[in-house]
């Protein structure tokens, strides 16, 4: 906290108030504004919310501008060379880095949660084959709470945790059977045997004619991107899960919520969109021309640029190299889709028309190209994304359910309808004119 206020006046009416300043770890600082309307009858107006802080938190920290991204004040680069997603999910969820038997606790305490309850398996079968599997999560991930009654008292530490972990334990399973639905396979049990990567992996693309392959340059690049995508910070999923809970609603009806959410392509479907305009691209020889077109604002340019990093988006430096080593190993650096990819980000990263605009290529890029080269269809990245995000959806909401003070979210509006009349009777009404 800081001595530091800002006084806010009404040039209309004269009247003034002073306004604290909070102060956090890093940052900007924000002014807490909360008395507005008591003292001078007003509120803010910030559309979308960008300029405004709707919590405190301490989970996650981004600078955009100078492209840092920290889980609990541990740089993403760290974690992600050094790190397994299952250690951090312990991190976002308790704060601190676990010890090696809190971690084999932990591993072991989602480990006993992976598997679906048997009656949730006919869900599916509820949904056309052609369903997209995003309505599956939302679907069955709401309807968990349908069959696990010993966790939804959220006044309980101890039913939030379970609720917690079992969020984190079966997204896999559940985004792994969509995925073998849509695909007419059989579902494939979870097991325990196999840490959280390898597992989902092979509950996704495992046949029961024959033992599956781990390619492990396959297994890390998976484990990166979701490492990359375990928390955000503020972005519209999350800030949807804590608006869910600030109702007081369980923890599975917020996290399909945000699954909802996630599924906008302004969200969670940037890595399919890159995708889809690396196949209308088509080949190489045709970059030239499409990014011609680029820079005469016909379209605009997918993967490429970020909302919050005005700098190159940490997360990207990352997964470019596992991408390249990705390539590499798969001999897939010579399939048109990939080496369209790859001279797409050679000549943007040389054009000063995105270096000047800083149109680094972002974590989606690369992400939509690796998920691609694993085998995944376009339809399941997102869903990838949702698996991701858990931990981070669920971090989000065991802090807020922790705060003393919690009420329910209320934004206000800037009306701009019609001002107050009476009701006319039909009687009395003449006919509109066109």
């Amino acid at each position: 906290m800081s001595n530091h206020t800002v006084t806010i006046t009404d040039n209309a009416t004269g009247k003034s108030m002073i306004c604290p300043v909070k102060m956090g770890t890093h940052g900007h600082p924000v002014i807490d504004c909360q008395a507005l309307p008591k003292e001078l009858g007003m509120f803010t107006f910030d559309p979308a919310f960008v300029t405004t802080a709707s919590c405190e938190s301490a989970i996650t920290f981004i600078d955009g501008d100078k492209g840092i991204l920290l889980y609990r004040g541990y740089p993403i680069e760290q974690l992600a060379e050094q790190s397994s997603f299952i250690e951090v999910c312990y991190l976002l969820l308790y704060g601190e880095l676990p010890t090696p038997p809190q971690l084999e606790e932990f591993t072991w305490s989602v480990k006993k949660y992976t598997l679906l309850h048997e009656g949730l398996l006919g869900f599916y079968r509820g949904f056309r084959h052609d369903a997209h599997p995003m309505a599956m999560l939302v679907g069955i991930v709401g309807a968990l709470s349908g069959y696990y009654h010993d966790s939804l008292d959220i006044k309980d530490p101890e039913h939030r945790h379970r609720s917690a972990l079992r969020l984190v334990a079966k997204m896999p399973t559940i985004a792994a059977n969509s995925y073998r639905y849509i695909m007419g396979r059989p579902f494939s049990y979870p097991r325990n045997d196999l840490d959280y990567v390898h597992n989902f992996m092979n509950m996704t693309f495992s046949i029961p004619s024959e033992p599956y392959v781990f390619n492990e340059t396959a297994i890390r690049a998976l484990e990166i991107i979701m490492i990359l995508h375990a928390d955000h910070e503020q972005n519209a999923s999350t800030s949807t899960v804590r608006l869910a809970g600030s109702s007081q609603a369980h923890p599975f009806s917020c996290a399909a919520a945000g699954i909802a959410t996630l599924w906008g392509p302004a969200h969670g479907g940037a890595n399919e969109a890159v995708i889809r305009m690396l196949q209308e691209i088509a080949h190489p020889k045709n970059i030239p021309s499409y990014i011609e077109r680029i820079k005469k604002g016909d379209f605009r340019l997918m993967g490429f640029g970020h909302r919050v990093y005005k700098n190159y988006d940490p997360r990207a430096k990352i997964i470019r190299e596992s991408c390249h080593r990705l390539l590499t190993e798969l001999n897939a650096e010579h399939l048109p889709l990939f080496e369209t990819a790859m001279e797409l980000e050679r000549i943007a990263l040389e054009d000063s028309y995105f270096i000047e605009r800083k149109l680094y290529p972002n974590v989606d890029f690369y992400s939509g190209i690796i998920l691609s080269a694993l085998g995944f269809p376009l339809n399941m990245f997102t869903v990838m994304f949702a698996v991701s995000r858990t931990i981070g959806w669920v971090a989000q909401w065991m802090e807020m359910m922790d705060e003393p003070n919690m009420r329910i979210a209320r934004p206000r509006q800037l009306y701009t309808g019609a001002a107050q009349r009476n009701y006319i009777p039909m009687s009395q009404r003449q006919t509109l004119k066109s």
